[in-house]
């Protein structure tokens, strides 16, 4: 029997940058959107890693190799009044899927979510993307049905 993979997920460094950047670039293909430009780029790593960032960064390892991240914020429940941690991304490595990592991301998430009093840990998933949403059903989430994401895009000065 193979061992089980050694999977660590932590807080990104900067020296995750680049392997970071790649990630997104996947999703970006998986998701058959354009990928971010180097200006995009670079503003990504910028508030990941600023002083003050502007969302938290969290990388999967396997093996030692970076193969998924997570971004995340916080937001905050008026009707909970307590905290809500928004995963904004998880992305897996094509590689990396079926080894148990992104259940092991949503796991530690979690867990930062229930340390800081949240009330709620919550995402969104495309409609198409069943796979993903068979996972967060097996690791006990709800896929609401009710709400729509609403977006108006900001155009820069």
């Amino acid at each position: 029997m193979d061992p089980a993979p050694a999977i660590a997920v932590r807080p990104a460094a900067p020296a995750d940058g680049p392997a970071f950047l790649e990630l997104v670039r996947a999703l970006a293909a998986y998701e058959m959107l354009p990928p971010p430009d180097e200006a995009a780029c670079a503003r990504l790593l910028a508030d990941a890693f600023a002083p003050t960032p502007r969302f938290e960064l969290h990388v999967a390892t396997l093996d030692g190799a970076v193969v998924a991240y997570a971004a995340v914020f916080m937001t905050y429940s008026t009707f909970l009044a307590r905290p809500t941690l928004y995963l904004e991304d998880l992305f897996v490595a094509t590689s990396a899927r079926r080894r148990g990592v992104a259940r092991s991301v949503l796991r530690y998430l979690e867990a930062i979510a229930r340390d800081r009093g949240c009330g709620r840990f919550e995402w969104t998933v495309l409609d198409w993307n069943v796979d993903a949403q068979a996972l967060y059903k097996d690791i006990g989430a709800e896929v609401l049905g009710d709400w729509r994401v609403v977006r108006k895009l900001i155009q820069s000065p």
